[in-house]
C-alpha cells in the first residue's frame, strides 16, 4: 500500500483568522469545533484538507511549496479582483496579453499563491470543448436540492410549470432519470439497443412511469433526498466508469460524459419546471449550461445567455431571431 496526502498543513500566527480568509477563498468551512484563538484550524477541502497550525515566528522567507488556486465559475482576472477584495495582496503579475499566464497573491500573513486561468478559459485558449464531469452532476443536484428545500409545504401538489405533473411527481421523475442513467452504465456489458429492464410504471393515469419513486409519508425532505441520493450514483457511476464504455439512449448511444450531460440538464431544465409551480427563484451558473449545450446541443447558437439558451433548446423559452422550439431532443453521440 502507497500513503496519500491527509493535510496540506500551513504554518501561521493565528490559525482561525488565516483559516476564515482561505475559507472565503475557497468557498469551504471551517471545522465545527474551530474558534478564534484555537492553536488549529482544519478547512475541509476536496482531494486534501489545509491545515493551519499556529505558531510563535512569523513568515520571512519565500515559501517553497505553494497553492494554485483555479476559478470555477469566475475568470482568472475576476477572482484577482474577489481576493483583492478579501485581503489578499499583488506580489507578481505574469498575464500575458493573450489571456494566458498567471497572478502570485499573498494572504494575509504573506503566503504566496497562485491564481490561474479557469477551466474555461484554458478550454477557449486551446480550442476545445470543456468536458461534462461528474462533479457537475454532484454541483446540479446540490444546487437544485437546496432550492427546493425553500419550498412552501403547501405546494407540492400544484403543477410543475407548464407540466401535466404535480411538483412532487416532477421531483420524483427527476430522482428517477439520474437513477436510470446511473444504472444504463452498470452491467457488465451495457446494452446497446435497450434500456436495462426496471420495471416502469405510473402512479397514476398520466404520471410519470418511473422505476423508483418517494415514500410520501417522509414528506419534502424525503423527497428531496431520493434526488440527491440518486445524482450521487449517477455521479459515482460516470466518475468509475471507463470513458469508452458506451450504453443505449433513446436518442442515440452514448457514453459516460453523455450520461452525465443528460442528468445535469434534466436537473436544471425540471427545477426550472418546479421553481415556476413553487413559486422559487432559480437561475443555474452559466458555465454549467455552457458545457451541457456544447456535449448534447452542438446546433445551439453561441454567445447569448447560456440559461436563457438551455431553455429554448429544451422548448422552454423564447429566444430572438430563432423560432420557438415545440419538439426537442439532444444529441448524446459522444464526441
Amino acid at each position: 500500500m502507497t500513503s496519500h496526502v491527509r493535510h496540506i498543513t500551513v504554518g501561521c500566527t493565528d490559525a482561525h483568522a488565516l483559516g476564515g480568509f482561505w475559507s472565503q477563498v475557497l468557498g469551504a468551512p471551517l471545522a465545527d469545533d474551530d474558534l478564534p484563538g484555537d492553536p488549529e484550524a482544519l478547512l475541509e477541502t476536496p482531494g486534501a484538507a489545509i491545515l493551519f497550525v499556529q505558531g510563535p515566528d512569523a513568515k520571512t522567507v519565500r515559501n517553497r511549496v505553494h497553492l494554485d488556486v483555479q476559478p470555477q465559475d469566475r475568470t482568472r482576472d475576476e477572482e484577482v479582483e474577489r481576493l483583492l477584495a478579501l485581503g489578499a495582496t499583488l506580489v507578481e503579475d505574469h498575464r500575458r496579453p493573450d489571456g494566458r499566464g498567471w497572478a502570485t497573491l499573498a494572504d494575509p500573513e504573506g503566503n504566496e499563491f497562485c491564481v490561474e486561468c479557469s477551466a474555461a478559459e484554458r478550454a477557449a485558449l486551446a480550442g476545445t470543448r470543456l468536458p461534462v464531469t461528474a462533479d457537475d452532476v454532484t454541483r446540479a443536484v446540490r444546487l437544485a436540492a437546496d432550492t427546493l428545500a425553500g419550498a412552501p409545504a403547501d405546494r407540492w401538489d400544484t403543477p410543475a410549470g407548464t407540466l401535466e405533473w404535480t411538483c412532487w411527481e416532477t421531483v420524483e421523475h427527476l430522482s428517477d432519470d439520474l437513477f436510470a442513467y446511473a444504472v444504463q452504465l452498470g452491467p457488465r456489458t451495457p446494452p446497446l439497443d435497450r434500456e436495462v429492464p426496471y420495471r416502469w410504471a405510473a402512479g397514476r393515469p398520466g404520471g410519470p412511469a418511473n422505476a423508483v419513486s418517494a415514500d410520501r409519508a417522509a414528506g419534502p425532505a424525503g423527497l428531496l433526498a431520493t434526488v440527491e441520493a440518486s445524482g450521487a450514483l449517477l455521479a459515482s457511476m460516470v466518475r468509475t466508469t471507463p470513458p469508452e464504455v458506451r450504453s443505449y439512449h433513446g436518442f442515440g448511444v452514448s457514453d459516460p460524459e453523455g450520461f452525465a450531460a443528460m442528468g445535469v440538464v434534466e436537473t436544471l431544465v425540471h427545477t426550472h419546471d418546479l421553481a415556476a409551480g413553487l413559486g422559487l427563484e432559480w437561475a443555474p451558473p452559466g458555465t454549467l449550461c455552457d458545457r451541457v449545450l456544447a456535449r448534447l446541443f452542438p446546433d445551439a447558437p453561441a454567445g447569448g445567455d447560456r440559461w436563457t439558451v438551455l431553455l429554448w433548446a429544451t422548448g422552454r423559452a423564447e429566444l430572438p431571431d430563432h423560432p420557438r422550439r415545440t419538439s426537442w431532443r439532444w444529441n448524446g453521440e459522444p464526441r
